[in-house]
């Protein structure tokens, strides 16, 4: 397949939370593109953030390697979780639908409480959902934002890590979505760029916690990845070339993220635990 250019991103806008019909051009999720090869059998996959971009693209590929997925999501993005689960469904996937609001520790509770019992129990965690608004400067951001922005960003991991961590011994596995920021931060995504540091850190205590019980622990650090996040939290302006200023030259498709995440949840990924996988066109990551 050949994926739409992503070297001439437009300036463009969308209201929050955004959607993928309205993204130009449109990205790759492997609705097309991603060949299954049996590399996840039986796997039982939480994903939040699930109805759009590197989650959609996420819950694609692995159900296509043989998992059934649950995909959780704000109840706003309804008809972009419906449509990845029309995908999955279409060739006999499994998808579960979840919407939730993750901002508080009771609904993480019961998002993980429905999970286990739609999909029979769990073998693969993987916390996506984030938020993200940019505004020129300190004085700018609204004081209520950097709460907002930790609960769904850290403490939203962290607490379905919490209660799930029992269900992922012998053989789990959690894969926490970090990102570039974290180290190399742009300065009108102050609180969204610390709280991806803070995730790099959980990670790497969470693999030392939590490898004796069996369970790896990894994250993916993507680049500029071209969802409808992009558009719905970032001026117009920003937008314009979004993704040129990497060494590869362009922003990155989801499903070019997505394969992370598939050898991370793999049997090829046995022995790999407490690192952090940049998918970022050549930017660097340490």
């Amino acid at each position: 397949m050949t994926r739409a250019k992503l070297t001439r991103i437009q300036g463009q806008t969308q209201e929050h939370p955004g959607t993928i019909a309205d993204l130009q051009p449109a990205p790759d999720h492997g609705e097309t593109s991603w060949v299954g090869r049996d590399r996840l059998p039986g796997r039982r996959v939480l994903i939040t953030g699930g109805d759009s971009g590197i989650g959609r693209a996420t819950a694609i590929a692995m159900a296509r390697e043989g998992a059934s997925v649950a995909i959780a999501y704000l109840p706003e993005e309804q008809t972009d979780a419906e449509d990845t689960k029309a995908v999955i469904e279409a060739e006999d996937g499994t998808c579960h639908l979840l919407p939730a609001d993750l901002t508080s520790l009771e609904e993480n509770q019961e998002v993980a409480r429905r999970a286990l019992e739609v999909l029979g129990g769990l073998d693969v965690l993987i916390p996506n959902a984030a938020f993200q608004m940019t505004y020129p400067s300190l004085e700018d951001f609204p004081l209520e934002q950097i709460e907002h922005s930790y609960a769904v960003n850290v403490f939203s991991p962290f607490w379905l890590i919490h209660t799930l961590a029992g269900d992922l011994e012998d053989g789990g596995c959690i894969i926490v979505t970090t990102s570039i920021q974290a180290y190399d931060p742009s300065q009108d995504l102050l609180d969204y760029a610390s709280t991806k540091a803070a995730l790099n850190n959980l990670v790497v205590n969470l693999a030392q916690e939590l490898g004796p019980r069996g369970i790896r622990v990894n994250a993916v650090a993507p680049g500029p990845i071209w969802t409808p996040l992009i558009p719905s939290t970032m001026p117009e302006e920003r937008v314009t070339g979004f993704g040129a200023d990497t060494p590869l030259g362009r922003a990155g498709h989801p499903i070019e993220v997505a394969a992370a995440y598939v050898f991370l949840a793999s049997e090829e990924a046995s022995y790999v635990s407490g690192t952090v996988l940049g998918v970022t066109g050549g930017r660097p990551v340490f």
